[in-house]
């Protein structure tokens, strides 16, 4: 019988509690909750097709409302999910939570996210450490992971980090943010959804983050969704989600 974390991909993520306000928001914008797997219909957005605003949202519905620490990896050979869960719970205990003093709306290479106002040397350490601290349970790329990679056209530093550590955007070119959509190439509908986010999101544009945990996603198999695994309060070792668990 095959093991399903053999199918399996995990990424480390930060991502809002499900009854903070930015969960809500994201969840009502999305249309999904990562954590709780709740589903929803979009609340539609004047001047776009429902259609369209689906397809706009697919990629972040997908991954799950997030920002990424360690992008997704199946696991090395030999390795397991409870290996995983452990590891990473043990590392939780030994962080601080952090607190981003303002998070803003803006446009990252065509898409729309919540970005710090300021860069964050605690989150771009935080970040740094989940890549390296957990690069031996990723399996490594294969040829056609890399050519996919190439495909969106990387400069050498990029694809130097694509072949160490699997994925193109880390370190000094990893860059903190709450992806909200896909690609917007039309400027006007880029403007009516920037306009649209920032009307939904106005209690949270302006206003500190705190990142007081470190979660994991899984997603079950191609093409399926991510969801929340586990999430582990940074600096506290337990296990927040509904499964019990303790860092050994």
């Amino acid at each position: 019988m095959t093991d399903p974390a053999e199918q399996s991909r995990y990424a480390l993520y930060y991502a809002p509690r499900a009854d903070e306000s930015l969960a809500r928001t994201a969840a009502q914008w999305l249309g999904r909750n990562a954590e709780t797997g709740q589903s929803r219909a979009l609340v539609p957005v004047a001047g776009i097709a429902y259609e369209r605003l689906a397809a706009l949202v697919a990629d972040p519905r997908l991954y799950g409302f997030h920002g990424t620490l360690k992008a997704p990896i199946a696991l090395a050979e030999g390795l397991t999910e409870r290996e995983l869960l452990d590891a990473v719970g043990r590392f939780a205990v030994n962080q601080r939570a952090i607190t981003v003093p303002a998070m803003i709306l803006a446009e990252i290479s065509g898409f729309l996210a919540l970005v710090p106002a300021a860069p964050s040397m605690e989150l771009n350490d935080l970040a740094d450490q989940c890549v390296v601290e957990f690069d031996e349970f990723r399996r490594p790329a294969d040829a056609a992971e890399l050519e996919r990679r190439r495909g969106s056209g990387l400069s050498q530093r990029q694809d130097d980090l694509l072949v160490r550590w699997g994925y193109p955007y880390v370190l000094e070119q990893w860059r903190f943010h709450l992806t909200l959509s896909g690609r917007l190439p039309d400027d006007r509908e880029r403007r009516l959804v920037f306009g649209e986010l920032q009307r939904r999101f106005a209690g949270e544009i302006d206003r500190p983050l705190a990142v007081r945990d470190l979660c994991i996603f899984r997603q079950a198999g191609p093409g399926r969704p991510f969801s929340v695994l586990a999430r582990f309060r940074l600096g506290g070792g337990r296990r927040l989600s509904t499964q019990v668990w303790q860092a050994a």
